[in-house]
């Protein structure tokens, strides 16, 4: 009796359930890409989902087979991540170049770039908010995130002086660092190879430094010297963190000059041992043996000091002349000149044009003269005292560029901005950093997972800098994204023929709005201005 009593409350409660249960009713959402292989950004494997997007954001990411949208894509197995973020870019550098010229991006946006961050190598705009407003106004295709420079704060207040501030000017550096930060700055970057970042000493870096931690900066550095001075250039920057008490940052991490390949291992090493005694330390590194600047970072600092005209002056004195000949030499040697005239390529020389993409090697044999680094030391004050150019340096190994990029704290960064065609010759990193890591490194080469490089350029920068709703596939999350076929993902920029963009992107989406449709432009300019959490 009581089996049947219990057989029969079973069947009723069967019945009851049938008859409550309903199906989930079917969502529909602004845009829905279907079928893709998911990149999360968190440096796991992928999985096949869909995702949803309402607006500016992401509402949903799983099996949306039942769900509708205003516009669905189809992705048939691609590979769906975050934007890219490029914590090192030059993009904002100026208001008459970069993306205020070319505010389209594509450069850019044909890598999966959605997010760079201006104000690298202790340069930056002063106030910050001049660019932030002129970046609205314009309207451009990526989102734009700044760091304050210590070399400008210096500049404004000390002008290009070699000498330590006194209490006052110090106070002021640290007001103009402060302003910052409360204009949205991420943290404070310096160049102490560069005037005037490298007449500072350490403390006043610090001091510098600690303002931008009390906001909850980070602090990012191009370092004193990356060539014979690198170990001691590491140990600086880490000090600097580890004194002032905030994430510190060795940008555009590379090892110069042959006397010095391999090194990369120690300095590694030196991260290693300061994140495990609690100092927090990270890397970025572009994925090229050659860098890129003014032919200055070839001049000793002495000569630099009080800016070009003092320079100038010192030009013309035999004697001073003959020493910085003697220093530019040594340089050429053993730092950036690769221990070869020939290692040093003009990108860009706006007093002579035709120097453009030519040697130092090649300028003196037009000009008639032995190809020797006595000759291209005379050659670089003439150049200097022209009027400077921008150059592309070959002194890096290739060995130590592969060291580094493994490092689980390395991310992904250009250092270099907005290109489009044009009379310069610019350094392919440009063009191609982030496809050339995904196809050449990771695909091709094997040097570190797919899914491992995609992590260093999305989720470990944004967690870097704190931004928690970028960087990342999840509901909520900014729907800044990217599209890529990881089969023909690659760069196609070389140094000699530099103005290719990479192939492999199909779509890209930058706050939910397509800015890449089946591989073309499409014309809209959503980016915005990405502001740190100290914003006031």
């Amino acid at each position: 009796m009581y089996r049947l009593i219990t057989a029969c409350l079973l069947l009723v409660l069967t019945a009851c359930s049938g008859d409550t249960a309903q199906e989930p009713e079917a969502r529909h959402f602004d845009l829905l890409l279907r079928s893709g292989m998911l990149y999360d950004g968190s440096d796991q494997p992928p999985r096949q989902a869909d995702i949803a997007i309402n607006g500016d954001r992401i509402a949903a990411i799983g099996d949306l087979s039942a769900d509708t949208a205003s516009r669905e894509i189809e992705l048939n197995g691609l590979a769906v991540m975050p934007g890219f973020i490029d914590i090192h870019s030059h993009a904002g550098d100026s208001q008459d170049d970069g993306m205020f010229r070319w505010p389209d991006a594509e450069n850019l946006i044909r890598q999966g770039v959605t997010s760079v961050v201006g104000g690298p190598d202790g340069s930056s705009a002063l106030p910050l908010r001049e660019t932030f407003d002129a970046f609205e106004d314009l309207g451009v295709s990526v989102n734009y995130a700044s760091f304050v420079g210590h070399g400008s704060v210096r500049e404004q207040v000390m002008g290009q002086e070699d000498r330590a501030p006194d209490a006052e000017e110090l106070e002021q550096m640290q007001a103009l660092v402060a302003e910052a930060m409360q204009e949205g700055a991420f943290g404070l970057s310096s160049g102490l190879i560069y005037v005037p970042g490298r007449f500072a000493d350490t403390d006043e870096v610090v001091a510098l430094a600690r303002v931008a931690g009390e906001y909850g900066g980070i602090y990012i550095s191009h370092m004193r010297e990356e060539g014979l001075a690198l170990l001691d250039s590491v140990a600086e920057t880490i000090h600097i963190g580890e004194a002032a008490g905030l994430p510190t940052q060795l940008t555009h991490h590379k090892v110069v000059g042959a006397p010095m390949w391999g090194r990369s291992e120690d300095s590694l090493r030196m991260v290693d041992e300061a994140i495990a005694r609690g100092v927090d330390v990270s890397i970025d590194q572009y994925p090229y043996t050659a860098s890129s600047t003014n032919l200055g970072i070839l001049f000793p600092g002495w000569a630099l000091s009080g800016g070009r005209e003092a320079l100038l002056e010192r030009m013309q004195d035999p004697a001073q002349r003959q020493r910085l000949r003697n220093d530019l030499v040594y340089n050429i040697k053993v730092d950036r000149g690769g221990d070869d005239p020939a290692n040093v390529v003009i990108a860009e020389c706006p007093h002579d044009e035709s120097l453009t993409a030519m040697n130092l090697s090649q300028i003196l044999q037009q000009e008639g003269r032995e190809s020797n680094k006595e000759n291209a030391a005379d050659l670089l004050m003439e150049l200097m005292e022209a009027g400077n150019c921008a150059a592309v340096f070959h002194a890096m190994h290739e060995d130590d560029v592969r060291n580094i990029m493994r490092h689980p704290q390395t991310m992904i960064a250009s250092d270099g901005g907005v290109q489009a065609l044009s009379d310069r010759s610019p350094h392919p990193r440009n063009y191609g950093t982030f496809a050339r890591v995904l196809g050449h490194y990771a695909r091709d080469e094997g040097v570190l997972p797919v899914h491992t490089a995609i992590h260093k350029m999305t989720q470990l920068p944004a967690d870097r800098m704190g931004i928690n709703d970028r960087g990342r596939l999840e509901a909520g999350a900014i729907a800044d994204i990217a599209v890529l076929d990881l089969d023909t993902v690659i760069d196609h920029s070389t140094f000699t023929d530099p103005h290719q963009y990479a192939d492999g992107a199909e779509h890209v989406f930058v706050g939910g709005t397509a800015v890449l449709l089946d591989g073309e432009l499409t014309g809209q300019r959503p980016g915005r201005v990405i502001r740190s959490r100290a914003y006031r």
